[in-house]
């Protein structure tokens, strides 16, 4: 359930479970992936870098499932989870056709169960429908998920791409800036953290140059 891609986006953010999943059901209620089917470009960088097969890994808010399935058929034992039941069953059928298996549920962070020391790795990519209370929750959560010397990579936008509108939301502290990560990730050893501006090519949403961060952190 990566961040819906239009400037719009967030003008009535869903504010509990039921609304979040018909809010993104809206959004996800198409043929084709919204994201692309390809993984994201940071995310497959470093997990060359950093990850290994047999890792068990979370991909936190999975939508269609560009990600987990492409972790999945490098091996890695991955568990998703969406509040979007609509993307998760294109999810599904995704891994199916890659011919590999999926843990998926039926979720948001706050209703899932974030079992402690579990994870080699924990996947957060451009989660920028949380807002500045839940993404303190996310980083907690991670870090208690995360089994000692585990990784969590993180891709968001920062507050420049609010000039790019190529995707994300229109909410400022809905974006990333390094000190508010830096903030947030003081509990990890961080291994890796970039602002940077890429051109992005991952489905109509991502589409264009990108004001991005990048974060990999170690328990």
């Amino acid at each position: 359930m990566a961040d819906s891609k239009n400037n719009q986006v967030h003008q009535d953010k869903p504010t509990g479970f039921s609304d979040a999943t018909q809010f993104w059901n809206q959004r996800f209620n198409k043929e084709e992936f919204i994201f692309g089917k390809e993984p994201n470009e940071y995310l497959a960088l470093q997990t060359r870098n950093y990850l290994k097969p047999n890792d068990k890994v979370l991909c936190i808010a999975d939508g269609e499932g560009r990600n987990g399935v492409w972790l999945a058929t490098q091996g890695m034992r991955v568990v998703g989870f969406d509040a979007s039941d609509i993307a998760l069953g294109k999810a599904k059928q995704f891994a199916k056709d890659n011919q590999v298996e999926v843990e998926y549920s039926f979720s948001d962070t706050d209703s899932f169960d974030w079992q402690t020391n579990t994870y080699d790795a924990v996947i957060g990519i451009f989660i920028q429908f949380a807002d500045p209370t839940m993404r303190e929750r996310i980083f907690q959560q991670t870090h208690k998920a995360l089994k000692p010397g585990g990784i969590f990579i993180l891709q968001g936008y920062t507050p420049k791409q609010l000039e790019y509108k190529t995707g994300g939301p229109s909410l400022i502290e809905h974006l990333y800036t390094e000190e508010m990560i830096r903030g947030l990730a003081k509990a990890f050893q961080i291994l890796d953290l970039r602002c940077y501006e890429k051109e992005l090519n991952e489905g109509a949403r991502h589409a264009g140059m990108s004001a991005l961060l990048g974060l990999v952190a170690k328990k």
